[in-house]
């Protein structure tokens, strides 16, 4: 009874497993690809995380696509699973405290690919710790590393799989809280508006010094920079104390989780994740997230 418990498996679960793992870290590849085409690549540090990422996860799910080399496979899998993980990690960091000085709003493509994700590391994981199928043996000629990757005792298998079922609960109900938190509205506090020079012309700009844009496809009521695109242009939120001695016309709009965003001059005001110090404007006359982004001048 004991020998059939501990039977190698056939072929086809570890083809399905195999190939639908690799799938899933193909999806997650191509939606950080879009990501970073998008106006993620300009972001300092996370842009060529992001990268990194992609090309990271197109070599592991072609690794890890099942074939006569078993221990291979299983091995690219296992590195996959871990991988899922801690691509999961970096966007829960992002949404609750920031990362590299990026902070991550909730959105549709973010959910999608912490799904992902997770979906991922269930499914490589359980390809990882699959018995190896019949004739596994001829797979063998790595030697050493071959057998420790086809031959995982049973009980070390049942303690890996209760391992990688705790991580995967974990891993859903910190991905549950994230999405809960982010995007709250926070409540309106008095923001600071300042003006600098930059190139001869006197822009406005935060209580820090940076620069602060318009976004040419909104209106003066509405901002149409939202999701993935706030990421990238933070809305500028709060309210404004009167007679803060600027010459334009300060106002605010209601954005769509809520908060308040200030406007100069019918102009909804962001500032730019490409600006890592006061006085930039890497941000000007750049054509990003669907429209023309702008310095704003004061008068």
């Amino acid at each position: 009874m004991r020998k059939q418990a501990e039977r190698p498996a056939s072929g086809w679960p570890r083809v399905v497993l195999g190939v639908l793992g690799s799938g899933l870290l193909i999806a997650t590849a191509a939606i950080h690809l879009d990501l970073y085409l998008t106006g993620y690549r300009n972001i300092p540090t996370i842009g060529w995380l992001f990268l990194l990422q992609v090309i990271v996860a197109f070599g592991l799910a072609a690794l890890a696509l099942p074939g006569r080399r078993v221990a291979l496979s299983r091995l690219a899998a296992a590195a996959g699973a871990g991988f899922a993980l801690a691509t999961l990690g970096g966007y829960l960091l992002s949404v609750w405290i920031g990362l590299f000085r990026f902070k991550e709003v909730r959105t549709g493509a973010g959910i999608a690919a912490g799904l992902v994700e997770v979906g991922a590391f269930v499914t490589l994981t359980a390809f990882a710790l699959l018995p190896a199928p019949a004739g596994a043996a001829a797979d063998r000629d790595a030697a050493a590393p071959a057998r420790f990757a086809t031959e995982i005792p049973p009980r070390a298998t049942r303690t890996a799989g209760i391992v990688a079922a705790g991580l995967t609960v974990a891993a859903l109900v910190l991905f549950g809280l994230a999405l809960a938190g982010a995007n709250s509205a926070a409540p309106a506090t008095t923001t600071v508006l300042k003006t600098t020079t930059i190139g001869g012309t006197t822009v406005l700009t935060n209580a820090k010094g940076f620069t602060l844009y318009s976004f040419a496809p909104d209106t003066p009521t509405t901002s149409k920079c939202n999701g993935s695109c706030a990421s990238l242009w933070p809305p500028v939120t709060g309210t404004v104390a009167a007679g803060a001695g600027l010459p334009g016309k300060v106002g605010t709009i209601k954005r769509t989780d809520g908060s308040q965003q200030l406007t100069y001059n019918g102009h909804p005001l962001y500032t730019y994740v490409g600006d890592s110090a006061p006085g930039q404007n890497n941000g000007n006359n750049i054509n990003l997230n669907g429209g023309l982004w702008l310095q704003v001048p004061s008068q």
